[in-house]
């Protein structure tokens, strides 16, 4: 009996947890991922490829990140940290194309 208690309190929560990792881009940010992600992996991989795998990682980081966390890693004055960086490489792994 404590533990459906016990849920019906922490269920509210849990259900909310989604919701605070999604995050909206910074306005412009998205577009200048996409602009330097496809010309860095236009260099191994053919155009329409690089353009999937960016969408790809540009939605993982939007998934996974808040917007400050997004807005840290496209900083243009302030290198992110490592860890942020590790995570940022992390979540985009899925998305490798594989030549």
């Amino acid at each position: 009996m404590r533990l459906i208690k016990l849920f019906a309190a922490v269920a509210p929560f849990a259900l909310l947890l989604p919701l605070s990792a999604n995050a909206a881009w910074p306005a412009g940010a998205r577009a200048d991922y996409m602009k330097d992600c496809t010309a860095a992996a236009s260099q191994s991989v053919d155009a329409k490829s690089a353009e999937k795998h960016c969408a790809c990682g540009a939605e993982k980081l939007n998934e996974k990140f808040t917007t400050e966390q997004i807005s840290e890693l496209m900083s243009k004055q302030k290198q992110p940290s490592a860890e942020l960086r590790t995570k940022a490489l992390d979540a985009i792994a899925a998305c490798r194309v594989v030549k």
